[in-house]
């Protein structure tokens, strides 16, 4: 069953059984506001579950760009094209956002990016393979984040 993020009235449903809960759901609310503020969508997520496909295609990318496997369950996930560029997001137990950005006509302007909720430590596949930067949100608190460049055709 999919879910329209609230980021007025910022709710866990989805994500209860993440220890950052709160923090997580803050930061899928920040996620929320961004694309109805810059482009009217709606940010609308389900269940891990009913999302195998978006979540394999962000797994895929990650193995294959970086060889690089999450350790944390996945909750949810959500796919959705805005404009030329495809837009996939998959929230983790542990607190971990990952989202690919995938333009349709311009092969640089690729990326995968990762942002980690209030709370959480860095998980230990990415500790050593990436350096996080702070930004603070209304929302989500404390914003730690970070990506690289997809260089392949997915």
């Amino acid at each position: 069953m999919s879910y329209v993020v609230d980021f007025t009235n910022v709710s866990t449903i989805g994500l209860e059984s993440s220890p950052v809960a709160p923090a997580l759901a803050g930061l899928r609310a920040n996620e929320a506001r961004y694309f109805k503020n810059k482009y009217g969508h709606d940010f609308t997520v389900e269940s891990a579950g009913e999302a195998k496909e978006t979540v394999e295609w962000v797994h895929r990318i990650l193995r294959e760009e970086r060889d690089l496997v999450i350790s944390s369950r996945p909750l949810e996930a959500t796919l959705f094209q805005v404009e030329n560029v495809k837009w996939a997001y998959v929230f983790y137990e542990n607190g971990l956002s990952i989202n690919a950005l995938y333009t349709l006509d311009d092969a640089k302007k690729r990326a995968v990016g990762f942002k980690l909720a209030d709370g959480m430590e860095v998980p230990a596949e990415l500790a050593s393979r990436f350096k996080f930067v702070r930004q603070k949100s209304k929302l989500a608190g404390t914003i730690r984040g970070s990506y690289f460049v997809i260089k392949g055709e997915y």
